[in-house]
């Protein structure tokens, strides 16, 4: 295939709209090709600005609590109160009902965003000249990079007698919250490990496996911190690099 041919494909692949496969293919190309690089980093970064942007003229809650107050206050008191006690019980269910739709709404709205910030900002990385500011395998050295860089520390595992390397980590950003990246590599395939504090507005409150934008994820909470493992791998893969992040001492 050439340059063209793989161009048209990464609209697609940003946007989490390829097969896994395609996907996968996508981004062994991106590793050797600097210019197709380029061209998917621009078109992640254009995609979060929109999404930063969508977000800054979101109606605040404050101002939704006033709407929902002055629209309560300009109701008529005077009449309808018999129909109204008889409709009471039902009334609050049906609000019961309609919160409880609003609120996993509003959480599974706001889980797909953060997912997809991730992967946003797993590609962004693959797609950089220099996707890890501090290059190592030992994890004795990528570990203390990240002291007095993030608010809080965290563990490494160990390994030796498995199929993953360490290539380094940075220090990104979820939520103008502070947090670390760091990228293992499996078979030719890059796997991105985030890790935050787990708490603020962009915590996601369910944790397990799931995809997003063509890739596996799988999340977890453990002593306060929250864990993003996202790659292009199988689910099985995800898994495992996620167990030996658990099990890291």
């Amino acid at each position: 295939m050439t340059c063209n041919d793989w161009r048209s494909k990464l609209d697609a692949y940003a946007d989490g709209e390829l097969e896994p496969k395609d996907a996968a293919a996508v981004g062994v190309h991106l590793k050797s090709c600097a210019s197709c690089a380029a061209q998917a980093l621009e078109h992640v970064q254009m995609k979060r600005s929109v999404a930063v942007a969508g977000r800054r003229y979101a109606p605040s809650g404050d101002l939704r609590a006033k709407i929902s107050k002055s629209v309560s206050a300009k109701s008529s008191p005077r009449k309808g109160w018999a129909w109204r006690l008889a409709a009471a019980p039902a009334i609050v269910v049906l609000l019961a009902s309609l919160g409880v739709s609003w609120y996993v709404a509003r959480e599974s709205a706001r889980r797909e965003r953060v997912y997809s910030e991730l992967a946003d900002l797993h590609v962004s990385a693959l797609a950089s000249s220099s996707p890890v500011d501090v290059i190592s395998t030992d994890r004795h050295t990528v570990k203390p990079w990240f002291q007095g860089k993030i608010p809080f520390s965290f563990n490494l595992p160990e390994l030796q007698g498995s199929d993953f390397t360490l290539i380094g980590g940075r220090v990104t950003y979820l939520g103008q919250a502070p947090g670390a990246h760091l990228i293992y590599q499996l078979r030719k395939h890059e796997i991105s490990v985030f890790i935050f504090q787990d708490r603020g507005a962009e915590s996601v409150q369910t944790s397990g496996a799931m995809q997003a934008n063509a890739f596996n994820v799988e999340n977890w909470s453990e002593n306060g911190l929250r864990y993003f493992v996202v790659g292009d791998v199988s689910a099985s893969d995800v898994e495992a690099l996620s167990k030996l992040l658990r099990d890291a001492h």
